[in-house]
């Protein structure tokens, strides 16, 4: 299986189309690995050379507890396999790093896609009385180190989202985020730390002028809303989509409203 070798940590990573192709480069979320984006893979291919890898923590990269940057990592995916510049895209934590490569490296983003995401350095904002509760029964399960109710309060919270039931969620939606964030707890004894952008991409995200597609879904948790309107005002050259009756995993849930969405883009965007 492939990997890159970086310090501390062997990445594993997937590459398909060809490579003569303009890149994309695929960050999955917090809550899953690189197979989130499975659905949409085949689409892509067939214009683009996609890329996609797990971040530490997650899926089968194997990683020490060392300090290390997000940015530096993907980009070292992008060197190894000789891309000089690539389209983000990036849900959730890995919309954030996008914004974050965004803004530093500019000179290897063709292109920035979010989903869910926002900006390092964005301002708390105040929780609802769901979410808090929510947000309270993951620092207990964490506390407790129970990692499977940890992977499965995650679910409750991110893919169903606190304005929906268990019951109003597709049962195969539901199976397919809970496998792709259970992978992930044999991580749960590793504890690589992030090194943060500096300074952060919050007060930088006006300076970005490729193409930029914000997204998130409608039942989204209130701060990833509010980051939503953020960006599309920040970012002179942002247009934005909402997906409806999703919450934080619109390309899994709406799998093929994404895809059409993400590849009509592209194709105005030349990307």
């Amino acid at each position: 299986m492939p990997h890159i070798d970086v310090p501390g940590a062997s990445l594993y990573y997937e590459t398909d189309g060809h490579v003569s192709k303009p890149a994309l480069l695929l960050l999955h979320a917090g809550i899953a690995n690189l197979r989130m984006w499975d659905p949409q893979v085949a689409a892509l291919a067939a214009d683009h050379f996609v890329i996609r890898f797990d971040a530490r923590g997650f899926g089968q990269t194997e990683s020490l507890n060392v300090e290390f940057s997000p940015r530096a990592d993907a980009l070292a995916v992008l060197d190894h396999l000789g891309i000089a510049k690539a389209t983000l895209i990036g849900c959730s934590r890995g919309g954030a790093l996008a914004i974050d490569l965004a803004v530093e490296s500019p000179g290897r983003v063709a292109g920035l896609v979010t989903v869910g995401a926002g900006p390092s350095g964005f301002p708390e904002t105040e929780l609802t009385e769901r979410e808090d509760a929510l947000f309270d029964g993951l620092d207990e399960a964490f506390a407790q180190k129970d990692w499977h109710r940890l992977a499965q309060l995650e679910v409750l919270l991110w893919a169903v989202g606190p304005t929906r039931s268990e019951d109003e969620v597709d049962p195969e939606f539901l199976a397919t985020a809970s496998e792709l964030n259970r992978v992930n707890v044999v991580h749960a004894d590793e504890d690589p730390t992030p090194i943060p952008l500096e300074p952060p991409a919050f007060d930088r995200v006006a300076d970005i002028t490729v193409p930029t597609l914000v997204t998130v879904g409608e039942y989204d948790i209130s701060g990833v809303l509010a980051e939503y309107e953020y960006l599309l005002s920040a970012i002179p050259t942002a247009s934005g989509c909402t997906f409806r009756d999703t919450a934080h995993l619109p390309s899994v849930e709406r799998a093929d409203d994404f895809t059409r969405v993400l590849t009509g883009w592209l194709a105005e965007n030349a990307l």
